[in-house]
């Protein structure tokens, strides 16, 4: 009984990693097609001008409730509801590197304190994110770092009661990091945070944690300080 309770546990195991695989899989596909069709220069140097957002939710809600913003041709949104740092770093490569912009801006972290692959571990997600960075400047890119967004709850997650806390850590982290390596960063949290200190601006959601089109504009004002 007891080989067998361990046999069920290893099989347990192999079937999630094997689930963990298949998201991994179509998450990296998820721009396949929209990716063959972006010109890239043999050379394989940065195109001027050229821009990629990778991120989750944020980034991908972005893309559809102000398209107009992605100009053609110059601006990309590389967003997926529900990744985690771990997934968009295993994804860098093929949906922001082989783009080859001439700036990344990163949006990342969020879902990682909503616990939507495990525990958070604010380490790991730093460390996710500081990878990214690393491999865009390895290649002569420039990287905008951005603050998660507010979120004074998860209504998926209920059960987390600390999330403003956490978001403010990381952000706190990543703006001493962008001061120390002297690179752009820029801050939505704080202009999008409400008077309680932990939820966004109720005018600027549609759930709490989602921004809804006048929330966008207000992040597009911060980011085209950097990016016009």
């Amino acid at each position: 009984m007891k080989y067998f309770s361990k046999t069920l546990i290893v099989l347990a195991a192999m079937l999630a990693g094997t689930a963990a695989l298949a998201q991994n899989m179509v998450h990296l596909n998820r721009f396949s097609e929209e990716n063959a069709a972006i010109e890239k220069p043999a050379d394989g140097k940065p195109v001027k001008g050229r821009v990629v957002f990778i991120g989750d939710s944020i980034t991908e809600g972005w893309g559809n409730q102000d398209p107009d913003y992605f100009i053609p041709g110059k601006y990309f949104e590389r967003g997926i509801s529900g990744e985690v740092t771990a997934q968009m770093l295993l994804r860098f490569r093929v949906d922001a590197l082989a783009l080859c912009p001439s700036i990344i801006v990163i949006n990342a972290g969020t879902n990682d304190i909503a616990l939507n692959q495990g525990d958070y571990n604010e380490d790991y997600t730093f460390g996710n994110i500081i990878s990214m960075v690393e491999l865009a400047q390895a290649r002569k890119i420039k990287v905008i770092l951005t603050t998660v967004t507010p979120c004074g709850a998860y209504r998926w997650r209920p059960e987390i009661t600390d999330s403003a806390e956490k978001i403010a850590s990381l952000n706190m982290r990543l703006r001493k990091y962008a001061i120390d390596h002297k690179m752009q960063f820029v801050d939505y949290h704080t202009f999008m945070l409400g008077p309680d200190g932990r939820s966004m601006i109720t005018d600027y959601t549609k759930d709490g944690c989602h921004p809804n089109i006048d929330g966008y504009k207000v992040m597009e004002a911060q980011l085209d300080k950097v990016l016009k």
